[in-house]
This record gives C-alpha cells, sequence and structure tokens, in this order.
C-alpha cells in the first residue's frame, strides 16, 4: 500500500513539471530508511563543503603570510568568558584603570598603533590579507588630512580610538585644558567614526591624576599604555629581561620612510610581527580583554 502511494505521488509530480511549481518530494514514513540516509548524506555533504571552505581559507592565509615574508602565526584563542579587570596603577581613589598589560597566561600580545600621521595603502592591504587584529590611537592633527583612511581599517574589524587633538605632553596642561584635548577628539572620532572611543591613551604616556579625571568625563573607560615599543627593526622592552611576556601590549606607529630610515610601514610591521612569532607568541584583539 506505501509503493503504490509513493508512485502515486511521484507520478502528479511528474504530470505537473510542465508549468506548476510545487512540491514534489515523495512522502516518506518519518522514521524510515530512506529519509535516514537522506539526512545523512546531507549533513556529510554540508561537512565536506565546510571543510573544503575552511581549507581554502587556510591556504589564503598561508599563501599571505609567504608574499609578505612572514612565518604563519599561530591562531589566538577564543577570547574569554570574561574579561580580565585590571586595577589601576595610581591613585589612592582608584579611578579610570591605567593598564600596560592583561592579566593572561597564554602565550598572546597585543597590537596598537598610534598617530595616523602615515598612510600607506600597502599597510590596509597588509591587514587585510593577513587578518592581524589591533588597535588604532588617532591624534586630529595627524589624521585630519584623510580621515577616509582609516576607515578600512576599522572594516576590518580594527577599532579606533582617542590620542587626543593635538598630541601635547598632558602633564604640562591645565586640567581644562586637558579635557578639551581629550573631550574635543572623542566628539571629533565619533563624529567621523561613528563610534565613540572607549579607550585613550596619553601622547608620550604622560599622564597625571588630571588625565584621570578628564578622560573618566569625557566617557572613556581605560588608559592604555604598553610594555614594549617597536621601533625599525628592534623592539625597546621595558622589563631587563628584554623579553615579550603574555598579555603584553606593544606600541607602534603609522610611521613611514622619512621616519623610519627609508623603511616602510609594512616592512616595520613585519619586522615586529617575526619578533612575536620567533617568541612563541601570537597577536590577540586587545577589545576582547578589555
Amino acid at each position: 500500500m506505501e509503493h503504490r502511494r509513493i508512485k502515486r505521488a511521484a507520478l502528479a509530480c511528474l504530470l505537473l513539471t510542465a508549468g506548476f511549481t510545487t512540491s514534489c518530494t515523495a512522502e516518506h514514513p518519518k522514521d524510515s530508511p530512506d529519509s535516514s540516509a537522506s539526512t545523512s548524506a546531507s549533513a556529510s555533504a554540508s561537512s565536506t563543503e565546510a571543510g573544503a571552505r575552511a581549507g581554502a581559507q587556510a591556504d589564503a592565509l598561508a599563501a599571505a603570510y609567504r608574499k609578505w615574508g612572514i612565518k604563519p602565526l599561530a591562531a589566538p584563542p577564543a577570547p574569554p568568558a570574561t574579561k580580565p579587570v585590571a586595577q589601576a596603577t595610581a591613585g589612592a581613589g582608584g579611578g579610570v584603570p591605567v593598564i600596560s598589560d592583561i592579566p593572561t597566561k597564554e602565550k598572546i600580545v597585543f597590537l596598537t598603533f598610534d598617530d595616523g600621521a602615515e598612510k600607506d595603502p600597502k599597510f590596509v592591504t597588509m591587514m587585510r590579507e593577513l587578518k592581524i587584529p589591533f588597535t588604532m590611537f588617532l591624534t586630529d592633527a595627524a589624521i585630519r588630512a584623510d580621515y577616509d583612511y582609516f576607515k578600512p581599517l576599522q572594516g576590518l574589524g580594527d577599532s579606533i580610538q582617542n590620542h587626543t587633538l593635538t598630541h601635547p605632553n598632558l602633564r604640562t596642561l591645565s586640567a581644562s585644558a586637558q579635557k578639551q584635548e581629550i573631550c574635543g577628539q572623542q566628539q571629533k572620532l565619533k563624529d567621523r567614526y561613528g563610534t565613540a572611543p572607549r579607550l585613550f591613551r596619553p601622547p608620550y604616556g604622560n599622564w597625571n591624576e588630571d588625565t584621570r579625571t578628564a578622560v573618566a568625563s569625557c566617557g572613556l573607560e581605560k588608559i592604555v599604555l604598553w610594555r614594549e615599543s617597536m621601533q625599525i627593526k628592534n623592539m625597546q622592552y621595558q622589563r631587563g629581561d628584554r623579553k615579550l611576556h603574555p598579555g603584553d601590549i606593544i606600541l607602534a606607529h603609522f610611521r613611514g620612510p622619512s621616519e623610519l630610515k627609508g623603511t616602510t610601514m609594512t616592512e616595520m610591521t613585519a619586522n615586529m610581527l617575526r619578533h612575536i612569532q620567533d617568541q612563541g607568541f601570537t597577536v590577540a584583539r586587545l577589545e576582547d580583554y578589555l
């Protein structure tokens, strides 16, 4: 009886194909062997396709690393379910945390690029191809000639954060002048890039308690410093052992050949990634931990 019913359904579908759209799948009992086999085959095909896509992406990434002359970095670990709590480094009253590294045991570091003076199109290509996460701390005086340069980088998921309007030594400014520098840049970045920054980096790493007060009043959450700074070929380390440590924040700059003795920004970045890879580290996204 079931066989005749399926046969009739198939015949009806055949007759309707000349001009009508309908559901022409012969009905099977829910737990029939044919139904189970079809579901299993579909799942297997989907798994195969997903594996092929992942393999193609891995091949493309490996090719990108070869193009830029870098050994592939390991994939970063999954972000923590709860972001680490960073403690303030100064001030008995607490307040806005001042951070130079992230508390973690994972062999990860975090890349940050400051100012925004150099606007090398090849750097955008490099970051798009290598998929390296980083954070930008931008100064209006350095970026105003070409605000749009940074939008493709933002589109890759790399956030834009606050680095003042004119890059002054904040310690030399009054409380009101500091607030103007920080809040003024906060509004400009929000207007230009659609998102208000959460993080602030003081120029030269110089700050005082007036800075912390201004940062909080401007709607920012944390002051971010660094543990290492990238020069042209080598890093400068704050610790005596001259090594990267888990959770270190690394400072680099948007600089070009005129400031890097003929070295391009992409060459400097490649040198930095080699230092990271050679010490057994990889790069994670700072905002996933802050």
